[in-house]
């Protein structure tokens, strides 16, 4: 390497990987509304992530499948194993909310 290269980047940690991913507008609804196992249409999935925008939907589902966290069967999208093991991960998450947020609060 001369002295005008610049350093190549360090790899990102995989944790860093998945929070940016999970960060991602719309990406933990559309997790959470697949978290059942039962297969939703595109139609299904947007009703439920209160009317997001077709085309965010289409980019966080292209980007969910690229990284084999949901996958597209006949009967609609599904998660995968991965996707699966990383809900049952999220649950715990959702429990610590469940307790943290005050009675009473809106959602």
């Amino acid at each position: 390497m001369d002295d005008t290269e610049a350093p190549a980047p360090a790899p990102r940690r995989p944790i860093m990987r998945l929070l940016e991913q999970l960060g991602r507008k719309g990406t933990l609804r559309l997790l959470w509304e697949l978290r059942d196992g039962q297969p939703q249409s595109f139609r299904v999935l947007r009703e439920h992530a209160d009317q997001m925008s077709p085309s965010v939907l289409n980019d966080r589902l292209k980007e969910l499948r690229a990284a084999g966290i949901v996958t597209l069967s006949d009967a609609g999208y599904v998660l995968t194993e991965a996707g699966g093991e990383l809900v049952k991960r999220l649950t715990p998450l959702n429990q610590w909310a469940d307790r943290w947020i005050e009675p009473g609060a809106p959602n």
